[in-house]
């Protein structure tokens, strides 16, 4: 990767993708309830999967559908270039099995996009729960903790993130998301020194998930800009902290430090963020660019069949929909293309 500053964008930011929380949490236009037709759409293209024996992963040609596809584009014309996330509400939990649900979430995903893998173990349908583990461990994932997960964005920079809600947990996990350009606007204003740094090069640790020949680490700025539009990189924390086991030329900068500090300070301002607890049998479609997401520590029940379980997605879009990506990040972007995070035969086992 060629260590190259790409431009910068440090005026006012516009547009649905920039937004504060209370002018849409209450606002029922993110909610997308699916209509009576495309819920008999969607159990007949259902019932011909089953009836075809088709195995996660198949292609949308075994998950055909006609009326729902109509409603699904209307979704994701508003999470690519409009307020970047929405939740799509009706699936009737009650009458699917996990297997089942799992059949029309991932039939659902292949009508948006490609779904690509999200990890070592070459997850394409990932399982969000409590695996037991904790940030401690510098090759953990937030998803495999119980613990609270910062506003970030995810690994790589795929375009959609999608969830499932199979089962809630005792309590807490709440999700919230905050608009990671509203953020480059408050930075401009209160920061703008730290709005600059934002588009300098950051070291992001890889924490064990590097493909095969690459460094255990990678350099990407945390703002870009291709073609007038801005795209966030803000990652989690530990990203970045653990860096410091390869050096210390690895550490973060004082500064650096102290930007990454605010942004989660501004993040976490009721004033800004939008918060939801996910029903089940909710999607949660989230703008990997524009959009960050956190969650809550949570409470699990003893029982394994009643624990917190989410289905995860990360999904690529068609090249021609996709948002521009400056060279720097669009190079990283050539992994979500090679079909996301290769396999590790010590990690697929």
């Amino acid at each position: 990767m060629t260590d190259q500053i790409p431009e910068k964008i440090l005026d006012e930011l516009t547009g649905p993708s920039v937004w504060a929380g209370p002018e849409i949490q209450n606002d029922p236009n993110w909610i997308y309830r699916i209509s009576d037709e495309g819920i008999a759409d969607i159990d007949a293209a259902l019932h011909q999967a089953e009836k075809a024996g088709v195995k996660i992963p198949f292609s949308r040609d075994h998950f055909p559908l006609t009326v729902f596809t109509d409603e699904l584009r209307s979704i994701l014309d508003d999470v690519r270039e409009g307020r970047g996330f929405a939740i799509v509400r009706g699936i009737p939990r009650e009458r699917y099995t996990d297997e089942q649900c799992a059949l029309i979430y991932w039939g659902i995903g292949t009508h948006i996009g490609r779904p690509v893998s999200q990890n070592a173990r070459g997850h394409l349908l990932g399982h969000v729960m409590d695996e037991g583990r904790s940030y401690d461990d510098p090759t953990a994932r937030g998803y495999q903790t119980h613990q609270r997960m910062d506003f970030h964005c995810d690994l790589l920079p795929v375009d959609v993130l999608g969830l499932f809600c199979l089962r809630q947990a005792k309590s807490g996990g709440m999700s919230h998301l905050v608009s990671s350009l509203m953020i480059h606007n408050v930075l401009r204003r209160e920061r703008p020194d730290l709005l600059e740094e934002a588009y300098e090069l950051f070291t992001v640790d890889w924490r064990g998930e590097e493909p095969e020949g690459e460094k255990p680490w990678y350099r990407l700025p945390m703002l870009s800009v291709k073609d007038g539009k801005v795209t966030s990189r803000f990652m989690s924390r530990q990203y970045y902290e653990s860096c410091e086991r390869f050096g210390p030329e690895y550490a973060l900068t004082q500064k650096q430090k102290e930007l990454l500090d605010l942004v989660q300070e501004i993040a976490n301002r009721p004033e800004l963020r939008v918060t939801m607890r996910l029903q089940e049998g909710d999607i949660q479609l989230v703008n990997n660019h524009t959009t960050m997401h956190a969650r809550d520590e949570f409470e699990d029940y003893d029982e394994p069949e009643l624990k917190r379980h989410l289905l995860r997605m990360w999904i690529a879009l068609p090249d021609e929909i996709r948002r521009p990506l400056s060279p720097l990040l669009d190079e990283r972007y050539g992994w979500v293309q090679r079909g996301g995070i290769p396999v590790k035969q010590v990690q697929a086992a």
